[in-house]
C-alpha cells in the first residue's frame, strides 16, 4: 500500500504543498478543505498533471475526513490571516478553534499519524495540537525554522553572489519577529559569514529575514507567501518519509533541552522515520541563549491567551501552560 499524506487546507500553501508532494511520487495525497469543490477541483487538476510531469501519485480532494484515514503524515495549514482591526488575541483564538477541530477529526481517522503544523501563530498552534491530539512529542512538529532559515540563506547568498548550496545556517526560536539566527555559526563554503560580511550589513540581512513574511505581504497587497512555506514543509516530509535523518530547524516540544521545558520552541531537530528523532544541542553564547529565552517567552504569552480561554476552544482541554519553564 502506498504512503498516504493528507494536507488540510486547500489555500495557496496547502495546494502548492500537495502539488510538491504529488510530484515526488512517493505517496498519495489527500487535500481537505471546507469549501465545496475547491479541494476536488485542485486535486483533479493535479491528478491530470501526472502523465505530463511523470508521477503516479493519486491526488484526492474532499470536504470530509473519511478519505484521510490511515494517513502517515497530516499537515495542518488551515486558519485565517490577521484582518484589519483584529487583535492578536482574536487571531489566536479564531485559529485555535479551527486547528482544534481539525486535529480532533484527523486523530479520529489517523491515530498513528505524524502531525506537521503550519497554521499561525505556528508555535502556539503546535502546542495546542499536541494538547488536543495527546500524541507524543515525536509526532507533533511545527514548521517555522526551515522557512526562516531559507530566507536568511537566500539573502546571505545574494549578498555574496554565492550559491545557496554553500550557505549553511540555522535559525532558532519563534517564527518571524522573534527568530534567533546563529550568525556566529553561519558559513559560506566553510568560511564564517562574519568574515565576509561587515557586522552592520549582516545585522540588516538578519532583520530582512525576520521581516521576510511581511515583505512579501506588502508586495502582494492581498495574500501572503506560499511557495517557500510549502517547500519548507516538503523538505520536512522528505526527511520523515525517506528517513534521511536530516537536521532541520523545527518547533518541537522541549523537555529540558536548551533550558526550556513544556513549550514548543524552534531548535535544530533530526527528523526521520517516526518524526522527531532527537533535538540537536548546539552550544549557545549567553546572548544567544537570552535571545532564545525571549523568543520562548513570546510563545508562552500566546499559549497563556489560549489557556485562559481554553473552554471556548475545547472543554475537554487540560492546562496548556502546566510545566512550562524557561531558563
Amino acid at each position: 500500500m502506498r504512503t498516504k499524506i493528507t494536507v488540510v487546507g486547500a489555500g495557496n500553501v496547502g495546494a502548492t504543498l500537495a502539488q510538491r508532494v504529488a510530484e515526488r511520487d512517493y505517496a498519495d495525497v489527500v487535500l481537505v478543505d471546507i469549501v465545496e469543490g475547491l479541494p476536488q477541483g485542485k486535486a483533479l487538476d493535479m491528478l491530470e498533471s501526472g502523465p505530463i510531469v511523470g508521477y503516479d501519485s493519486r491526488v484526492t480532494g474532499t470536504n470530509g475526513y473519511e478519505e484521510t484515514a490511515g494517513s502517515r503524515i497530516v499537515v495542518i495549514t488551515s486558519g485565517i490571516p490577521r484582518k484589519p482591526g483584529m487583535s492578536r488575541d482574536d487571531l489566536v483564538m479564531t485559529n485555535a478553534k479551527i486547528v482544534s477541530g481539525v486535529v480532533r477529526q484527523v486523530v479520529a481517522h489517523s491515530p498513528d499519524c505524524i502531525l506537521i503544523v503550519v497554521a499561525n501563530p505556528v508555535d502556539g498552534m503546535t502546542q495546542l495540537t499536541m494538547a488536543v491530539s495527546r500524541f507524543p512529542r515525536a509526532r507533533v512538529i511545527g514548521m517555522a525554522g526551515v522557512l526562516d532559515t531559507a530566507r536568511y540563506r537566500t539573502f546571505i547568498a545574494q549578498e555574496l553572489d554565492a550559491s545557496v548550496h554553500d550557505v549553511q545556517a540555522y535559525v532558532l526560536g519563534g517564527h518571524g519577529d522573534t527568530m534567533v539566527p546563529l550568525t556566529r555559526l553561519t558559513t559560506v563554503a566553510g568560511i564564517p559569514a562574519a568574515d565576509l560580511i561587515p557586522a552592520e550589513r549582516l545585522e540588516s540581512i538578519v532583520q530582512r529575514a525576520r521581516d521576510g513574511g511581511a515583505e512579501i505581504v506588502n508586495l502582494l497587497k492581498t495574500g501572503s507567501a506560499f511557495y517557500a512555506p510549502s517547500a519548507a514543509v516538503a523538505q520536512m516530509i522528505d526527511a520523515i518519509v525517506l528517513d534521511t535523518r536530516q537536521v532541520l530547524p523545527c518547533t518541537v516540544h522541549l523537555e529540558g533541552e536548551y533550558g526550556i521545558s513544556g513549550l514548543f520552541t524552534g531548535v535544530p531537530c533530526r527528523l526521520g522515520e517516526g518524526g522527531l528523532i532527537e533535538v540537536v544541542d548546539v552550544a549557545l553564547t549567553d546572548d544567544e541563549r537570552a535571545a532564545l529565552y525571549r523568543s520562548a517567552e513570546a510563545v508562552h504569552q500566546v499559549v497563556e491567551v489560549m489557556d485562559a480561554r481554553r473552554d471556548e476552544i475545547d472543554p475537554s482541554l487540560g492546562s496548556l501552560t502546566q510545566g512550562i519553564t524557561i531558563g
